[in-house]
């Protein structure tokens, strides 16, 4: 017998009319699991073309990624929970490829001015409402996605912007995710892990669904993995997910991902450099073996073999 679909927990400020939107669109994403696949392609702002056309350590980057196309693309063949992306490229693309679930990115900016200059100032570009009209287009609109700096001294004006969005988009049915990174001339140590676990907090108070940090690191020769545990216990019932970071080698970043996952108690990551930058075939099994670790519960050998074209894996 097949057993009953876990329980949704929806959060009060999702009025009933929306309730099942709100939950259809967590089951969509999460696959049941609770846990989320978030495909990031936002680094068209973030990080210019630095992403998208060159070479990094790993070596060159895939003519593919040049054109904004390849991330649509990957989207579609791919499993994956859903798609994040800035609304401009949402509308342009979107009807080309109206079966990818889309988080629209409210926020965003550039790498271009450093912390030495002023503290990161990512204003909002659009708003729910906005993001919501693309549900007319036939699109299929599960959320919106906006980033935070705490320690910024613009971050007030940025914590007012994420209230408001994560409870707008809830009285739509859609969810919220906040990217939540600790950056400013008064933050001295990004990644340590006491602090990204306060910033995951502030997601939670914020109302976001799920809180996207980045791994901490530690300076005592502790584990990585158990650290991460602050950051999941202090997020609650907002789910944590964990950037993907730079692209690095593919059996590092799968061991990394169950770690997160099976130690620390994320629940899941949001991934753009290590699948965008390779080639669409290898790109595809990449987001494969990514969810066979977080949908499936796939050792990392197994998903090494998905990675490598060995194995397959689709919900």
């Amino acid at each position: 017998m097949q057993s009953a679909p876990p329980t949704v927990q929806i959060p009060a400020d999702v009025p009933s009319a929306s309730a099942g939107v709100y939950e259809q669109n967590y089951r969509l994403v999460t696959k049941d699991t609770g846990r989320l696949v978030l495909f990031a392609g936002d680094q068209k702002v973030e990080h210019l073309n630095d992403d998208f056309f060159g070479s990094t350590k790993q070596g060159p980057i895939a003519a593919d990624d040049a054109d904004p196309e390849h991330l649509f693309r990957i989207a579609e063949r791919g499993v994956i929970g859903c798609f994040a992306t800035q609304l401009g490229l949402v509308a342009r693309y979107g009807r080309d490829y109206a079966s990818v679930p889309y988080m629209v990115k409210l926020n965003s900016k550039t790498h271009l001015i450093p912390v030495s200059q002023d503290d990161p100032r990512s204003r909002p570009w659009n708003t729910v409402a906005q993001a919501v009209s693309l549900r007319e287009a036939g699109l299929t609109i599960v959320g919106i996605g906006l980033t935070v700096y705490p320690g910024s001294r613009y971050e007030g004006e940025q914590y007012e912007f994420a209230a408001q969005a994560c409870y707008d988009a809830h009285r739509e049915g859609l969810l919220a995710v906040i990217w939540s990174y600790p950056r400013g001339e008064a933050v001295p140590n990004e990644r340590d892990p006491h602090l990204i676990a306060g910033c995951a907090g502030v997601a939670a108070t914020l109302g976001a669904d799920f809180v996207k940090v980045n791994y901490p690191k530690t300076s005592d020769g502790s584990s990585v993995p158990e650290a991460f545990r602050e950051a999941v216990a202090a997020a609650g019932r907002t789910r944590l997910i964990t950037a993907g970071g730079e692209g690095t080698d593919v059996t590092a970043f799968l061991q990394t991902l169950h770690d997160q996952i099976f130690i620390s108690g994320a629940s899941g990551s949001a991934t753009g450099r290590n699948i965008h930058q390779k080639p669409l075939d290898e790109a595809v099994r990449m987001t494969k073996a990514i969810s066979a670790i977080t949908y499936g519960g796939w050792s990392v050998a197994d998903a090494v073999a998905v990675a490598n074209g060995e194995r397959d894996f689709s919900i």
